[in-house]
């Protein structure tokens, strides 16, 4: 087995995916500009609004049975009131709790893959015969 950390791994405990030790955030999401252990360069890489996108989109179809029958439950206007807003403080919880993770995966996967930003070229013309 290869002692060298897998980016998915890597990345759900926020570190760096070249050598599993140092960490890849200085905040809450701000991102360290090279590791700290190994030096790897962070800033080849930007997961823009990906990491936000999974996590909400992930959260909301958890949560999404209680969105519907919440509303629809025969409980009085106040239960339903208070129970929509423990629906809303959860999926909050949640995506601000996963938000990091999903961050440091896609991070460490894009410098993993060298992934770079989708250029298009004018394609060469061949010789006509």
């Amino acid at each position: 087995m290869s002692d060298q950390p897998t980016p998915i791994l890597s990345g759900i405990r926020q570190r760096c995916g070249a050598c599993g030790v140092g960490k890849l955030f200085r905040g809450y999401l701000k991102l360290n500009d090279a590791c700290p252990y190994c030096g790897r360069d962070m800033t080849a890489a930007d997961t823009a609004d990906g990491p936000a996108f999974f996590v909400g989109f992930g959260v909301l179809i958890l949560m999404a049975p209680f969105l519907f029958l919440v509303p629809m439950s025969p409980l009085p206007f106040g239960l339903k009131l208070l129970a929509m807003l423990g629906v809303a403080a959860v999926v909050t919880l949640l995506c601000l709790w996963l938000l990091p993770a999903a961050k440091g995966v896609l991070l460490n996967l894009q410098l993993h893959h060298k992934a770079e930003e989708a250029s298009f070229e004018k394609p060469i013309s061949s010789p006509e015969s």
